[in-house]
C-alpha cells in the first residue's frame, strides 16, 4: 500500500470520526431532548425510547441498520460497507455515551441540556448544522450513518438527485410517523423544518460555498466572445453547432463555465457588442477539471 494511499484511508476515517462526533453532538444536544424527529433510523429509534426509555437511541438504530446496511453492501459496494459501519458505530456510540453521560452529571438536565425548550427554532437551526455538517463529512468519504442516509444514497445514484435531496425524500415519511406518536403538529413541523436544514448543509459541506456559473450564448459575434473568454478570462469553451427553430438558420453556440466575478464582465460585453444576443446562466454544484477544481480532488475539503 503507498504512502498516499495510507494517508488517504487516515483522512477518511478522520472525516468519519469528526462526523460522527458532530452527529452525536447535535442529535443529544439539540434535537433528541425535544422530541424533535428529523428522519432516519436515529429518529425511529427516538421515537421507540419514548415509548419504551430502557431501550437505547443509538442501539435500537444499529439493529435497524442490519438489513438496510447488507443492501447497500450489494448495491453500492463493500468499501461503502465497511466505512457506513464504521459510520454507524461511531454515531451511536456518540449519541449514546452523551445521553448517558448528561443523565449520569447532574449539572445537566437531560430533557433540556442547553435551555432552548422555549426557543425550539434555535434549536432545530443549531441541531440542523451540527448534524449536516457532520453527514456530510461522512458522504464525502463515500460512507453514510446507515438507515435513510442508505436510502438516499440508492435514491441518489439511481435517480441522478443530490444525496441531500434524496435524505429529504427518504426522512419525509419517518417525520410523518412522529404526528401519531407524540400527539403534537409541533413536532412535525419542526422536524420538516430540520429536514430541510439538514440537506442544504450537507449540500454546502459535499460542495462548497464556491458556485460557477454555465453559460450558453448565442451570438453573430461570436469569435469576439471567444476572443474574450480566451484573452481576458483564460479560460477555455466549446462551439457548439445548433439550427435556429423558427428561421432554420445555423447557429454557433458558446458553452463556457466562468466564477461569478468573471460573469458581469461577460455580460457585459455580450451586451456592448450584440445586445440582440442570447444568453443562458446557470449555476453549478460542482466544475471539474483544467481550469476548476482537479478531478483527482474530489475528497478533499
Amino acid at each position: 500500500m503507498t504512502k498516499n494511499k495510507i494517508k488517504k484511508i487516515a483522512w477518511q476515517y478522520t472525516l468519519l470520526i469528526v462526523g460522527s462526533a458532530m452527529m452525536g453532538l447535535g442529535y443529544s444536544l439539540f434535537i433528541n431532548p425535544y422530541n424533535i424527529v428529523p428522519g432516519g433510523f436515529i429518529a425511529i429509534g427516538l421515537i421507540v425510547h419514548n415509548l419504551v426509555p430502557a431501550i437505547p437511541v443509538g442501539m435500537f438504530a444499529i439493529a435497524l441498520n442490519v438489513p438496510v446496511l447488507l443492501l447497500g453492501i450489494r448495491l453500492l459496494g463493500p468499501r461503502f460497507g465497511w466505512k457506513t459501519v464504521v459510520g454507524i458505530i461511531l454515531t451511536s456510540i456518540f449519541i449514546d455515551g452523551l445521553d448517558w453521560y448528561m443523565h449520569q452529571n447532574p449539572g445537566f438536565n437531560a430533557s433540556d441540556p442547553l435551555g432552548l425548550a422555549n426557543d425550539l427554532l434555535l434549536s432545530v437551526i443549531f441541531g440542523s448544522i451540527f448534524i449536516g455538517g457532520g453527514l456530510g463529512l461522512i458522504f464525502r468519504t463515500g460512507a453514510t450513518t446507515g438507515g435513510t442516509d442508505i436510502i438516499a444514497a440508492i435514491i441518489a445514484k439511481y435517480a441522478r438527485i443530490s444525496i441531500g435531496q434524496g435524505v429529504i425524500i427518504a426522512d419525509t415519511i419517518v417525520i410523518a410517523s412522529a404526528l401519531f406518536v407524540f400527539q403534537d403538529w409541533k413536532i412535525p413541523l419542526y422536524s420538516l423544518l430540520s429536514t430541510y436544514f439538514m440537506g442544504q448543509v450537507i449540500n454546502i459541506v459535499m460542495n462548497g460555498f464556491k458556485y460557477d456559473n454555465a453559460l450558453f450564448i448565442i451570438s453573430e459575434k461570436h469569435q469576439e466572445i471567444r476572443d474574450k473568454i480566451i484573452n481576458d478570462f483564460d479560460r477555455g469553451g466549446t462551439f457548439l453547432k445548433g439550427e435556429g427553430m423558427y428561421t432554420g438558420h445555423e447557429k454557433n453556440v458558446i458553452f463556457v463555465v466562468l466564477s461569478r466575478r468573471e460573469l458581469p464582465v461577460i455580460k457585459s460585453f455580450v451586451h456592448q457588442i450584440d445586445p440582440d444576443a442570447f444568453v443562458t446562466i446557470m449555476d453549478t454544484r460542482q466544475t471539474l477539471g483544467e481550469g476548476f477544481k482537479p478531478l483527482n480532488n474530489e475528497d478533499e475539503l
